[in-house]
């Protein structure tokens, strides 16, 4: 009896949350996402693609960690997902000002969940920082459980750490949100900015359910090599999520490929692999997507749009109105 009177419980929340999200938007769509072998699908069981926009780190562009911001990129750029990419690491990180870390974070997300969209929450690290790690999912799952909006990505990208490390590392957060959040989905790194997918293929994490694997690109950088080994992943049951890519090298700046850039894009269509690109930012490099003139909280004019932000905005906005 007390079961089925927790999932009635669960269920009429969940139709709540569903029923506040404003209508015909992705969320009120699609609703609770989950992973059916290597596809991510909608709460009918059908295949889904997220196609998206990041911030840049919150540390060093907070300007635009607003709900201006979201509710334009929404509703302009169409995007149906969007990460906020909580710096860990460099001056005046989450590791330095928590607090600060956190406000950034939860006004995307909260923005985000009233305009009906999917958020990544990302820990936008290169290191292993597990305390620090396992205080900001257990704040942020405690507050969203109950959002199906809301997505973990528990290691932005790993740099010169090997996959024994990270596997650890990622388990033991998986445990940490599915002790408080048993239903949302959680991106999981891979060694080396995200491109060593073969090992992940070798030794997955087992016995966890709605778990993706990131893989990252710049086009300028990587090639067909790139979407031969994470095709060998995927044909070993890996599912994948693109949480971040651009079109040029991966430094984030010289020239931008567009062949290869559209290589990557057929590619993804093709396999229903969803993507995010980088990012919302104005530094002056390939990467940022506006110019100093843009303002924060958007309403961003064609000529506030750098190529890599009129480019951006232009295939998310084609490919989201099919």
């Amino acid at each position: 009896m007390k079961n089925l009177i927790s999932l009635s419980i669960a269920l009429l929340i969940s139709a709540t949350i569903l029923a506040a999200a404003p209508r015909k938007s992705p969320v009120a769509v699609n609703g609770q996402l989950r992973v059916e072998g290597t596809q991510l699908v909608n709460e009918h069981g059908d295949p889904l693609m997220l196609r998206g926009t990041s911030f840049g780190w919150h540390c060093f562009w907070p300007r635009f960690y607003n709900e201006g911001a979201v509710s334009w990129m929404t509703r302009d750029w169409k995007i149906n997902v969007v990460r906020a990419a909580m710096g860990v690491g460099p001056e005046n990180s989450y590791l330095q000002n928590p607090s600060f870390g956190e406000e950034c974070v939860t006004t995307v997300v909260d923005a985000a969940i009233r305009q009906g969209i999917y958020v990544i929450i990302d820990f936008h690290s290169h290191k292993i920082h597990t305390a620090e790690a396992i205080t900001f999912f257990t704040k942020m799952a405690t507050r969203y459980k109950d959002y199906p909006n809301v997505i973990y990505e528990i290691f932005n990208e790993p740099d010169y750490f090997e996959w024994p490390e990270v596997k650890a590392y990622s388990e033991e957060l998986i445990r940490t949100i599915r002790a408080i959040d048993s239903s949302n989905l959680i991106l999981v790194g891979s060694p080396h900015w995200d491109q060593d997918l073969h090992l992940v293929a070798e030794d997955p994490i087992q016995g966890q359910t709605n778990i993706m694997y990131t893989m990252h690109f710049y086009a300028g950088t990587h090639k067909q090599w790139l979407r031969d080994r994470t095709d060998a992943a995927i044909q070993k049951g890996i599912p994948i999520f693109v949480s971040e890519c651009a079109g040029m090298e991966a430094t984030g700046d010289g020239p931008i490929d567009h062949q290869e850039w559209q290589a990557f894009v057929d590619w993804m269509e093709d396999r229903k692999i969803s993507w995010v690109v980088w990012s919302v930012s104005d530094k002056d490099e390939t990467c940022s997507m506006l110019t100093t003139a843009a303002k924060s909280e958007g309403k961003w004019k064609q000529s506030q749009l750098k190529e890599w932000g009129s480019i951006s905005r232009s295939a998310i906005r084609k490919l989201n109105k099919k």
